[in-house]
């Protein structure tokens, strides 16, 4: 993971082009947050502007804006009419290896995005949630309002003079690359529970028995459950395990024998399962927040 960390702070872009007719207008404004380098491009576009490129890390291009009424044209060398780009905010997006070609079309000046992602980074993110066919599928020409918005963001904060904190364009980014490859929450599985009539035997068992030692693999042998599937779905039922459920159960039992009997707190621990007085002391102030002591001059509660 390190070492990951590490290429991901040293990552550049390594794309390869044979562009002709394109003459940078602004010095080129780049940032990166969390191993993803995003470039902002200000060209001019000759009558024949074109160009051949081709990355080794996956790439989003979006359009910022465009004058001239001219079109910007993608095309895959390798057969397929070319798409068109007549709007701004319009993008594409490019998986590793993948060779397009560019063409300029009656534009006089152009504005893009690069946004380079590294797939250490994407792992990194994302893991197993992560559709390799979305990473490895090309869409040349797409639109999507909620990426655009996004994609404006990270061009003004690029082109800033006075930059936001680096968590700002990371929050950016990674809002840009969920919605990009429709990242989606792992679907949780359904946690076990008991039926209302296996958790009303289990509770009358623990009240009844609540003095004693109880032990988990009798509450789950009446259930004919396994120890471990009886105590998950005694937890997710009753949000509490079973031995804490068993010394609430002691407690209040212990509550009634303090308000109705006058036998000693000594007498009174011995006969409800505690080793001794103080064990029943520090157990009765950890769960009620008085001694027993406590609980009996103040009322019994």
């Amino acid at each position: 993971m390190r070492r990951r960390l590490e290429e991901e702070i040293r990552f550049l872009p390594r794309m390869q082009s044979d562009a002709h007719g394109f003459t940078v207008v602004e010095e080129l404004r780049w940032r990166r947050w969390g191993g993803v380098v995003v470039d902002a491009w200000h060209v001019d576009c000759s009558a024949d502007a074109h160009g051949t490129y081709l990355s080794p890390d996956p790439r989003l291009f979006a359009i910022l804006d465009m004058t001239g009424g001219g079109v910007f044209e993608l095309s895959d060398p390798a057969g397929g009419m070319p798409v068109r780009h007549e709007r701004a905010l319009s993008m594409a997006y490019i998986p590793a290896g993948v060779t397009v070609c560019s063409r300029a079309r009656g534009i006089r000046t152009l504005r893009h995005l690069d946004i380079h992602l590294p797939e250490s980074a994407l792992i990194r993110r994302f893991g197993k949630a992560l559709d390799p066919d979305r990473l490895s599928a090309p869409r040349l020409f797409f639109e999507d309002a909620r990426l655009a918005a996004i994609v404006s963001l990270l061009a003004e904060e690029c082109a800033g003079e006075e930059p936001y904190d680096d968590r700002y364009g990371e929050g950016l980014v990674d809002a840009l690359l969920t919605a990009l490859f429709s990242v989606r929450p792992e679907k949780q599985k359904p946690r076990p529970s008991l039926s209302r009539g296996q958790l009303a035997l289990s509770l009358d068992y623990i009240d009844a028995h609540c003095f004693e030692t109880i032990r988990l693999h009798d509450l789950a042998a009446q259930l004919g459950l396994s120890e471990t599937y009886f105590s998950h779905a005694f937890k997710a039922s009753t949000g509490i395990p079973p031995s804490r459920w068993q010394m609430e159960a002691r407690i209040r039992k212990i509550k009634e024998l303090l308000c109705r009997e006058s036998a000693t707190l000594a007498e009174i621990a011995v006969s409800t399962g505690f080793s001794d007085q103080a064990h029943l002391t520090r157990t009765f102030k950890r769960l009620v927040g008085l001694t027993p002591s406590q609980w009996r001059r103040n009322g019994a509660g």
